[in-house]
């Protein structure tokens, strides 16, 4: 006797639309809440490269104040390899400037930082 088995038919392989639609709005949803987050760190990590430049230019400046006696100089007197100089050339982090003539008792200040920002570091 020979017996009968239902047909079946093959079974598919991969994946449906709906589940490939639902990985990708989980992949966007996850890319939404990651890139601001990203966008504010690296903001924040420019900002404090930034500062630190401006408080190497103001430490540099007092020192040049004490030294000369004068109460204002240019920023090139101050940044450079030569051995009078007081800071070694630093490169620009966010495409900022700094001031160029720094006077005493005045705030010196980086503007442009990543074309929007613009820090400044007052002297204590």
């Amino acid at each position: 006797m020979k017996t009968i088995t239902p047909h079946r038919p093959p079974r598919q392989r991969g994946f449906t639309l709906v589940e490939i639609m639902i990985v990708v709005v989980i992949i966007g949803l996850l890319a939404a809440m990651a890139i601001p987050a990203f966008q504010k760190i690296v903001a924040s990590s420019q900002n404090n490269a930034v500062i630190k430049n401006l408080r190497q230019m103001a430490d540099a400046t007092e020192r040049y104040y004490h030294e000369h006696g004068v109460t204002s100089v240019s920023s090139a007197a101050l940044v450079g390899t030569d051995p009078t100089q007081y800071v070694l050339p630093f490169a620009t982090v966010a495409g900022e400037t700094y001031t160029s003539d720094l006077v005493q008792n005045l705030p010196i200040t980086a503007s442009g930082v990543a074309g929007v920002r613009t820090i400044t570091y007052f002297t204590p």
